[in-house]
């Protein structure tokens, strides 16, 4: 008798990789963030990672147990969400709360919908949102970096610094009695680094966002081995920096095509969002085409909660909203079937 066909779950892509493989070199790329990341934050930033990371692969191996299912702690899967849950959290943060956002993305958003390849939305973005609107005050409080010269512990991000300073100036004056642009806001309160500084990460924030170099060096790794598509970060991260150099210089009174696009490209979680997070395979469209419109997508939000809400970073609710809109691009953006005149 011929076997029958395997089906498994989405994605049903070719590609010479298996799942441990792909979920192996994405853990080899995010090295270099992580070292750094315990380097300026000390080895504390390691323990808020473990914890994550942990958390993460004990609820997926008591679930596999409860539910009687094969063991898949063999794909790495979980490694790879509580390495990125340990990555968007700030290195002096109450160890419990990586814990239960480890928890929350395996048991809620992966597990309850079916596993790996069934979730509807990316599970260390949604562990880290939800925490982030459990526990605010602890996940927005972060640690000056020790290789940068200033006299403080901990103070906030460059993004929230100047968001903050936008709002008190914006309600003493005109736009035009600002200053020439963030990093004009940052210099005069107190911030003693420069674009290098924001660059290779020598600023306050999540342990393993603030390095922009060193993500982008993992990137480049998993593009070499053919694991990461370029159009998702690409159409992200250009949409996102086309629309801050033509609307964000208004409000420092630079008017239109004025806005600091580099500084919002090396702070927040843009770079750790674009390239890790909105590149997930099962939460995102299964098109060319798709990913374009997906990435497109991200950057216009990332780029409104930015500039007019009230927080300082948009990129994780952005992602957010997107995977929910997942089964709608692919409803209407489908490949032409072979033989089949359309």
């Amino acid at each position: 008798m011929k076997p029958l066909p395997l089906i498994s779950t989405s994605p049903q892509i070719h590609v010479p990789h298996s799942t441990r493989k792909m979920m192996a070199w994405v853990l080899v790329s995010l090295v270099p963030a992580f070292a750094w990341g315990v380097y300026i934050f000390g080895f504390r930033a390691l323990l808020v990672v473990g914890i994550a990371v942990i958390s993460a692969v004990l609820t997926e191996g008591l679930l596999n147990i409860a539910f009687g299912r094969p063991n898949s702690l063999g794909d790495l899967s979980a490694i790879v969400t509580g390495v990125l849950i340990g990555f968007n959290m700030p290195a002096q943060i109450s160890l419990f709360i990586p814990a239960v956002a480890s928890i929350f993305a395996i048991a809620v958003v992966k597990w309850s919908f079916g596993g790996l390849g069934a979730n509807w939305m990316n599970p260390a973005m949604a562990g880290r949102v939800f925490v982030f609107y459990s526990w605010g005050a602890e996940m927005t409080h972060f640690t000056i970096p020790r290789t940068l010269i200033v006299d403080a512990t901990s103070g906030a991000t460059p993004l929230e610094t100047v968001k903050s300073n936008l709002l008190s100036l914006t309600m003493g004056g005109p736009p035009g009695e600002l200053a020439g642009g963030p990093m004009e806001l940052l210099e005069k309160s107190g911030f003693p680094g420069s674009y290098f500084d924001l660059w290779i990460g020598r600023m306050a924030g999540s342990l393993g966002e603030v390095s922009a170099l060193l993500l982008i060096l993992g990137a480049i790794i998993l593009t070499v081995k053919r694991i990461l598509n370029w159009e998702i970060p690409l159409a992200y991260i250009g949409s996102f920096a086309f629309l801050i150099w033509l609307f964000d210089g208004i409000q420092y009174g630079n008017g239109a095509f004025g806005g600091d696009v580099l500084f919002h490209l090396l702070t927040g979680g843009l770079m750790l969002g674009a390239l890790y997070m909105a590149t997930d395979l099962v939460t995102t469209p299964l098109t060319k085409p798709g990913r374009i419109i997906f990435g497109l997508g991200c950057g216009l939000l990332t780029f409104v909660i930015r500039r007019f809400g009230s927080l300082a970073e948009g990129v994780s609710l952005a992602i957010i909203f997107m995977n929910i809109l997942v089964p709608l691009i692919d409803r209407f953006v489908k490949p032409k079937r072979y033989g089949i005149q359309l």
